[in-house]
């Protein structure tokens, strides 16, 4: 193989490429079959994120804490510590976007008439571990119940969520001071 036929194949093997991993981006990001509401209610540890504007002064300790209302929402306290020690919360309401699809695809509001898209992407059977995600993908957390999330499991969430088509070069490791 000549010098200019290996240029031209690496040129056309990287348009391609270009255009498979824009083929995947372009299509929302699968999410989980069906989740137990009551068992993925409580707290919930912030172990990495995409970088968000609203978490900019989040500087450690990021929690969220989910609990399940009579009406079937959810209430959403988002808690994490600033620079300067201060805890910065939120609260919002989650509900499932749609009577005909997954309830693991959900809207949460922090600021009404305001919503943002809450879809459970990858999820542990025991409900150790989750993945959160938007059809953008321009959020992305991964969440445990304890501060700290062994490796193994966190290097194969990064490859399923990698294969889904989010670029995860700017993810954040979230601090815990316990």
């Amino acid at each position: 193989m000549t010098h200019i036929a290996r240029k031209v194949l690496v040129v056309l093997s990287s348009v391609f490429a270009g255009a498979s991993a824009r083929t995947v981006s372009q299509v929302p990001p699968q999410v989980v079959t069906s989740v137990d509401l009551g068992r993925y209610v409580g707290k919930w540890y912030e172990i990495a994120h995409l970088p968000a504007w609203f978490q900019r002064d989040c500087a450690s300790d990021t929690t969220a804490t989910y609990t399940l209302r009579p009406d079937g929402k959810v209430t959403v306290l988002n808690e994490c510590r600033k620079q300067d020690g201060v805890v910065k919360s939120a609260k919002g309401v989650a509900h499932i976007a749609s009577r005909e699809g997954p309830n693991t695809k959900l809207k949460v509001t922090f600021f009404w008439p305001f919503f943002g898209d809450y879809w459970i992407i990858d999820l542990d059977s025991q409900y150790r571990w989750a993945v959160i995600g938007e059809p953008n993908r321009k959020y992305f957390w991964i969440l445990s119940r304890e501060p700290h999330l062994d490796p193994a499991i966190y290097t194969q969430i990064i490859d399923r969520a990698s294969k889904q088509g989010y670029d995860l070069a700017p993810l954040q490791i979230t601090r815990h001071s316990r």
